[in-house]
């Protein structure tokens, strides 16, 4: 059984005091629905990101997948898969953090 899943927009909330608190400045790029949108989370060192996307694993747990590939990629290739999963989920919220390691700011599976 799958625990309870918090809305989006309180997740969001948390994910950058988070952030915040460790120095990992955050902001909201994009505001998705507060309640059932899923979430895209830009890593940023200098000019190099890495995208992260929110996942549901087998046993229904949060998890989170480097969506543009293991190494950090320039802003066009991360802005271009953006623009392609907003396309397909208009829902989406982006967030992006200053992430020396390309590490998120929260606790989370990364598969």
């Amino acid at each position: 059984m799958s625990s309870a899943r918090v809305k989006a927009g309180m997740w969001v909330s948390m994910a950058l005091r988070m952030g915040n608190a460790a120095g990992r400045y955050g902001a909201v790029i994009r505001k998705g629905d507060p309640d059932a949108g899923g979430v895209l989370v830009v890593l940023r060192h200098g000019s190099q990101v890495s995208v992260l996307s929110q996942m549901r694993s087998a046993d229904g747990e949060l998890a989170w997948m480097r969506a543009t590939g293991a190494d950090p990629v320039d802003d066009a290739t991360a802005d271009a898969y953006i623009a392609r999963q907003v396309k397909f989920d208009p829902d989406l919220w982006v967030l992006e953090f200053e992430a020396p390691d390309f590490l998120p700011p929260f606790e989370g599976k990364i598969v």
